[in-house]
């Protein structure tokens, strides 16, 4: 297989079948023989002579060249106990208190199980209003999403896939200013994203700055008004802020319904492209185009429209078993799935084909390349699936479905852009249909040697003018992109664009594009610079509207970053950021000092000790970490005979947030110092008098290493992540003590795309 370095490193971390030691207990070809046997064995459903070992050699072959990569669930389960291969899920949430915990019961299987979400919250009455069975009053939809993320918080997925989940909120609600004001807490609800379902009725207020009514779902009765301009613009203020809401244009998801008798589309996954019925799980794929291409005898590239012919018909029939070889968490999804047979074919390494082929990402161009192949993407995927239902039957609801008048289909749907965060890593190319973020980043190693990591396409381009040297890629790494580099030519730059030279009009219009000829929806971040206003996110939803995408997300460079404290000069809102380019570096928004004293956000990475203290009651194993600001946060664990966990996990929150409250470890351990508990009396051997002794004994510990003085060797993990840092990093921390955007597990800088984080590095990721 040509995978790069990188590729491995993920593979073996997030995919590879593991003992109970967590040492691999697979090669990445024997992953990948997995998946193709469990998923060419459906074909003896349909066909108990089925040459299956051809077919797996086909999926096997496609998989290991990277022509198409299954979604996450799929390359680590398929073949293995738990089985699940789906990624996209949603659940519904009906207006009762059993109806409700029982879809946090479902969903944290399904967390657990490694897919994602999505929730509709529209349901729920209001806050406030009665409750006819108790007397009393509900708490609304915003409180009942804080469950929800609490519970997901506590499903850990095996540490291969964290919970996600999408919450949707009508736009009609009486409870929608609240919904969009709920993430303005960057500590609350993190693991969701948030997307406000916009109606077509909502939007030609909107347009006419007209009063909309608010509707109770418990009864629908209106219950008030709200001027449309007004809440889409603080819709709009919320995402210029932090990023959320997304808006989700629901009458444009069941207008491409594809089963309306089935009932009505409320929600979508956790990246917004994949709208789903109640119950309904949906399995994904994406097609590399960087490998859909041949070279002309001039060395140039183009196209190879009968190769992506081959690999989407391979790929339909491939994600049409995985609906088979299934596993589903719950039974109701089981049916639900297979009574639409959905599927999501997508692209990924756009960006990248883009370069190949000479051709700017902003361009006309670009565009009209971007239409052409999903137009023949999508007229091949189906008439796949209609040959499938030649051969394997219609979906089961197919009468009554939209393509009854039209002839058969296996599938309900066939096509979707996902976000491929981690597949684009493993296949080495660019995510999604999302523009390059970076061409060249700076990776360190264990040994404190520097990696220059370098996108293909321009390194291939460079050595060929002659114009590549490690120098020069350290100089673009540290400018951010090409444009300002002037050893680079004029008709380079204009081709190797970053995502932030990109304007939003364009990266609109690439999605609508793409969305033309798309099934379900795209998911795609429409990236602003630092000094973007209001005014420019609002042009870009007005234009996501008009252009007939199916709904939007956007992120202002900084926007999520928190500054504690401004050294020098406070930015008014608004105004540009004069210390460096705005297409190149990352901004940083101050918020002004407010009188009460407020603890720092607990970095991404720290670094620490753990020890185990004998106490009276047993074992207490202590925690301290510190980043470059000093002391940070303490953890504490009992053993097996331990006593008093509540009491030392309540101690060692209060003195973590004493710490990042900026007062000082050494009068943390004078009040903890010397503390005794009743369980010593009489007891020999003890490191400790009590739990806040043993507390304060660790912090000390730490703070004699951090002057100079030993207190334990570092781990080698321990000292991986140090010297795994960036300076850059570093400098944020010790600096500006602010939540910096740095990947927790390996330290390189992350990237936004379709809500989520993603570290192109090692593969980590979070939604919400």
């Amino acid at each position: 297989m040509k995978l790069t370095e990188n590729s491995r490193v993920v593979l073996q971390k997030r995919y590879l079948a593991k003992d109970s030691e967590g040492k691999p207990t697979e090669t990445v070809e024997q992953l990948f023989e997995r998946v193709a046997n469990a998923i060419a064995e459906s074909d003896r459903l349909y066909d108990k002579q089925a040459d299956v070992k051809t077919v797996a050699k086909k999926f096997y072959d496609m998989m290991t060249n990277l022509e198409f990569l299954p979604n996450s669930p799929t390359l680590m389960n398929a073949g293995r106990p738990l089985g699940q291969l789906s990624a996209c899920f949603v659940l519904p949430i009906a207006d009762s208190m059993e109806d409700i915990f029982e879809t946090i019961k479902m969903a944290a299987l399904i967390h657990k199980s490694g897919g994602g979400t999505g929730f509709s919250f529209s349901r729920l009455r209001p806050k406030g209003s009665t409750v006819n069975s108790t007397g009393g009053v509900a708490s609304g939809p915003i409180s009942f999403m804080k469950v929800f993320n609490m519970a997901t918080e506590a499903v850990k997925q095996g540490g291969t896939r964290r919970g996600a989940n999408m919450g949707i909120l009508r736009v009609d609600h009486p409870d929608i200013l609240e919904f969009i004001d709920c993430k303005h807490n960057a500590t609350e609800i993190t693991n969701f994203n948030i997307s406000v379902g916009m109606t077509e009725k909502f939007m030609r207020a909107v347009e006419a700055g007209e009063d909309y009514e608010l509707v109770d779902p418990a009864t629908n009765l209106v219950t008030g008004t709200l001027n449309a301009r007004d809440v889409f613009n603080k819709i709009v203020d919320s995402a210029w802020r932090n990023g959320e809401p997304g808006i989700i244009f629901l009458d444009r998801l069941n207008r491409d319904n594809p089963v309306p008798h089935m009932g009505e589309i409320e929600s979508t996954n956790p990246c917004g492209e994949q709208p789903l019925l109640p119950y309904e799980s949906c399995n994904l794929g994406s097609i590399n185009l960087v490998n859909m291409t041949k070279k002309n005898r001039d060395g140039s590239y183009a196209v190879d429209y009968k190769k992506l012919e081959r690999v989407t018909r391979d790929a339909v029939h491939f994600l049409d078993n995985v609906i088979d070889a299934n596993r589903y968490p719950l039974e109701k999804i089981d049916e639900t799935t297979k009574a639409t047979r959905k599927i999501g074919l997508g692209v990924m390494g756009f960006a990248d084909l883009l370069l190949m082929l000479g051709i700017p990402y902003n361009s006309e161009q670009g565009i009209e390349l971007a239409g052409k192949i999903m137009g023949f993407i999508e007229e091949k995927g189906h008439e796949m699936s209609r040959e499938l239902a030649e051969t394997r039957g219609t979906f089961p609801v197919f009468r009554g479905s939209v393509y009854e008048k039209k002839g058969k289909m296996r599938n309900a749907t066939v096509t979707t852009i996902a976000p491929t965060g981690t597949l684009s890593i493993i296949a080495g190319c660019s995510s999604g249909v999302e523009p390059v973020f970076a061409y060249v980043f700076i990776r360190n190693v264990m040994d404190g040697t520097e990696l220059i990591e370098v996108n293909p396409i321009l390194k291939e381009v460079l050595i060929a003018r002659g114009l590549y040297s490690d120098e020069l890629m350290k100089k673009i790494a540290s400018e951010g992109c090409l444009s300002h580099v002037e050893e680079i030519p004029d008709d380079i730059k204009r081709i190797f664009v970053s995502a932030h030279e990109v304007s939003p009009e364009y990266h609109i219009r690439m999605q609508a594009a793409f969305q033309e000829h798309t099934d379900n929806a795209v998911s795609k971040t429409v990236n602003f610079g630092n000094s973007a206003t209001r005014e420019d996110v609002s042009d870009v939803y007005h234009l996501a509207y008009e252009l007939g995408c199916k709904g939007v997300t956007i992120y202002r460079d900084g926007s999520r970053s928190e500054q504690v404290l401004n050294i020098g000069k406070v930015k008014k809102e608004g105004e540009p950021d004069e210390s460096a380019c705005e297409a190149c570096q990352y901004k940083r928004q101050s918020l002004e000092l407010s009188n009460m004293l407020k603890p720092r956000l607990r970095p991404d990475v720290t670094t620490g000790f753990t020890e185990k203290m004998t106490i009276g009651c047993g074992n207490l194993y202590v925690t301290v970490n510190y980043d470059d600001n000093g002391l940070c946060e303490v953890f504490t664990n009992t053993g097996r005979h331990g006593g008093c966990p509540s009491q030392s996990e309540a101690t060692s929150r209060l003195v973590s947030l004493a710490l990042r409250s900026g007062i000082s470890p050494e009068s943390v351990i004078e009040q903890l110092k010397g503390i005794r508990c009743p369980s010593t009396i009489r007891q020999s051997g003890m490191k400790a008098m009590s739990c806040p002794d043993a507390i304060a004994r660790v912090i000390t510990k730490v703070l004699k290493f951090q002057n100079g003085e030993p207190a334990a060797p570092k781990t080698p993990a321990e000292a991986a992540i140090s010297k795994a840092i960036p300076e850059e990093a570093k400098r944020d921390f010790k600096d500006l003590g602010k939540h910096a955007k740095y990947c927790p597990e390996c330290g390189t800088k992350m990237e936004h795309e379709g809500g989520c984080v993603i570290c192109h590095n090692c593969g980590y990721s979070k939604c919400g």
